[in-house]
């Protein structure tokens, strides 16, 4: 069988489904290793099809917002295409998210539909923040909540069997829908154009709050077919997908390049390096995808007993960077000969270089590749906008179809990043050689990638801002072999008031991320500063180095 055959000007999320729906049939869409789910492509649309139609049912017009607060489960995939077939845009929203931080989420995209599972770590958890957020929900009727806080947001849906207030069941959905004619999805799904927003995922900004940055349905496709190929996937290949599919990584690398390539879905609900490797041994799988730190813990679980990988040809490894050493443990002890690197971010739907299996052994351990097919890639000058001659280091710039729309809500936001010729301006530092190989350097932004996340000092201190006894605090990335970077905090006290580190800790818990959550609080009387007045962060940083130099002498 041939990869997905379509009009690529045409094409549409929803309307993808429906023609690997035909063209593929039978053949095995969405396959679970530990619960046994699994779907063929026309079983897939079936139920597509008819959250879809409930989606539509509860009011869900062209356009509107629906957020997606799930891990890896089915219900997500069936709900992301029934979204874009009812022409709404989907919100994702990551699993570590706590009630500060969903707060303005919700607030900020205009959410009018809210899909979500009762926790993750506990069953009950993401139940607790909506319920604390919306309180007057036990008073309430499905489809007509009142929520003060989100104004917009109308319904809930709650992927479970058990009745919540205010909440319909899956099933209900589904039984919503049958009140929605084929002819009348049909006609959603007609008004459906490849340049409307069908995805806004959330990334944080160094000056604010996180934006929500929009991508079209010919961002997103277009991205997802050009990494299928970079893999030389086809409905032969059976890809285990255990990075999370609120990332663009997972719902465009994961979902959508399955999609186009007929291959099988393989996901992993959340995390874990045996559930992975197990997924791979189970189902056969050929491809791999995930962070650095991912590809470490499975790495170190294999030390532990015997996994047979033998099958994986390829995979895509993405989200920060990793060392050479890494790398060749993975396509030697791992297997996956063909393995690649990826380089990009949100705001570029997510890729914009890639390694080859055609490329030279040297390129595929030390570049992120080349720019993909129909893209333009320069360095410049971060501050004169000069592009500069080839590996001189300077700011990675991209065009093309990948560039995001802009951030919902922030013109000026997206003004300083896509410039007036179409150039998306990444904020990180590369170099590129003669053959177009592209090595990434450092960073413009003040952003510290953990385990693959990017964290956002700025959002960190304004939430440590929140506690009475905090008068400022400064929030670094520390140098770290598992992570990449550890988060560290430095908190400057109001007089006469003390807190420890656990009380710090205790007070983030359950309000950012966990891996948000500083692992360490330096508590500071005083900061190094310019002449200006600016913190000079990167002296805190070599304060925190020296102490754990001093440490191991």
């Amino acid at each position: 069988m041939q990869p997905l055959q379509y009009d690529h000007e045409k094409a549409t999320i929803g309307k993808l489904l429906g023609i690997a729906a035909d063209q593929f049939c039978d053949h095995l869409f969405l396959n679970y290793h530990k619960s046994g789910l699994s779907k063929s492509y026309r079983d897939t649309e079936k139920i597509c099809n008819a959250a879809a139609k409930g989606f539509m049912a509860l009011g869900v017009e062209k356009g509107d917002h629906v957020a997606l607060w799930a891990n890896n489960i089915p219900e997500w995939v069936y709900s992301k295409f029934a979204i874009a077939k009812a022409g709404g845009v989907i919100v994702t929203v990551n699993t570590n998210l706590r009630c500060f931080e969903l707060e303005y989420l919700m607030q900020h995209s205009d959410t009018t539909t809210l899909v979500m599972v009762g926790g993750v770590r506990e069953a009950d958890e993401y139940l607790k923040i909506i319920q604390n957020l919306c309180p007057d929900l036990e008073l309430a009727q499905p489809g007509q909540i009142n929520c003060n806080r989100f104004p917009k947001l109308k319904n809930i849906i709650f992927l479970g069997d058990e009745h919540h207030c205010g909440m319909l069941t899956w099933r209900e959905l589904l039984k919503a829908g049958e009140s929605v004619t084929d002819r009348q999805l049909r006609e959603r799904e007609d008004s459906i154009q490849p340049e409307d927003t069908v995805n806004m995922l959330y990334t944080s900004g160094t000056t604010g709050f996180p934006k929500g940055v929009m991508l079209s349905h010919k961002n997103v496709i277009g991205n997802a077919e050009a990494l299928g190929r970079v893999m030389n996937l086809s409905p032969e290949d059976s890809v285990c997908v255990p990075v999370p599919f609120f990332h663009c990584f997972g719902c465009v690398a994961g979902i959508l390049t399955s999609l186009v390539s007929g291959s099988t879905l393989c996901p992993v609900p959340s995390f874990n390096s045996q559930e992975v490797l197990e997924t791979v041994e189970g189902l056969k799988c050929t491809a791999l995808h995930g962070v650095p730190t991912m590809f470490v813990s499975e790495l170190e679980e294999m030390e532990k007993r015997e996994y047979d990988t033998s099958t994986l040809r390829t995979g895509i490894i993405a989200g920060s960077t990793i060392t050479r050493t890494t790398m060749e443990k993975i396509m030697e002890k791992m297997g996956i000969p063909e393995i690649s690197i990826a380089y990009g971010q949100t705001e570029s739907s997510p890729a914009i270089t890639a390694t080859t299996p055609s490329d030279p052994l040297e390129d595929r351990l030390g570049t992120v590749g080349r720019p993909l097919p129909c893209l333009e890639v320069k360095i410049v000058n971060p501050y004169t906008g000069e592009e500069l001659e080839h590996g001189v280091q300077g700011e990675v710039c991209v065009r093309g179809y990948n560039v995001m729309q802009g951030y919902y809500k922030n013109y000026e936001a997206t003004q300083n990043t896509i410039d007036s010729y179409g150039w998306l301006h990444t904020g990180d530092l590369g170099t590129m050689n003669r053959r177009g190989y592209c090595m990434i350097t450092g960073r413009i932004k003040d952003v510290i990638i953990r385990g693959g996340e990017n964290i956002y000092p700025i959002e960190i201190e304004t939430f440590l801002l929140s506690h009475p006894d905090i008068m400022e605090a400064q929030v670094v990335g520390i140098p770290n072999d598992r992570y990449g970077e550890e988060v560290h905090a430095f908190v400057k006290l109001a007089p006469r008031k003390s807190l420890t580190e656990k009380e710090l800790k205790d007070f983030c818990k359950n309000k950012i991320a966990f891996h948000k959550i500083p692992s360490y609080f330096i508590f500071n009387s005083e900061y190094p500063t310019t002449a200006s007045g600016k913190v000079q962060k990167f002296k805190l940083v070599e304060q925190v180095l020296e102490n754990i130099k001093q440490d191991h002498a």
